[in-house]
């Protein structure tokens, strides 16, 4: 196991991000697809300002369908939902200190930043699916 490797050798780079005035409608069709990953990155000006986990979207539509035509899809924003200031890592982040990182905020994922511009993710399965390859 190397646990020196650094994050970008393993972060996924194809991830969707949204903006802080989008309709969930948005985050909605991001989660429809395959693979998703389930916290979205929140930018503004190309610069990381939130984050909406999976949890975060479905306490906020609480019962709704998955029907477009929801209202609740169309009257919130992503602001009303997403956590300010997440935690980011730079992308020559070992694995080491992602993981100890990870277990001590209690994440799921990290958000891999440069200059606060979103890079990547990585997440906790990236990690394992490392250690059980080496």
């Amino acid at each position: 196991m190397n646990l020196n490797s650094t994050v970008a050798e393993l972060m996924s780079t194809n991830i969707e991000c949204v903006q802080p005035d989008q309709q969930i409608i948005d985050l909605k069709h991001i989660y429809e697809k395959e693979p998703f990953h389930q916290h979205v990155p929140v930018t503004e000006n190309n610069q990381l300002v939130g984050i909406v986990s999976l949890i975060d979207f479905m306490r906020a539509i609480h019962n709704a369908s998955l029907d477009d035509n929801e209202p609740v899809y169309h009257s919130i924003l992503v602001k009303d939902i997403m956590s300010l200031h997440p935690v980011s890592i730079a992308p020559t982040t070992s694995l080491k200190d992602a993981s100890k990182q990870i277990i001590e905020g209690g994440f799921h994922s990290l958000i891999v930043t440069e200059n606060k511009e979103v890079k990547g993710i990585i997440t906790t399965t990236d990690i394992l699916k490392h250690f059980i390859t080496q």
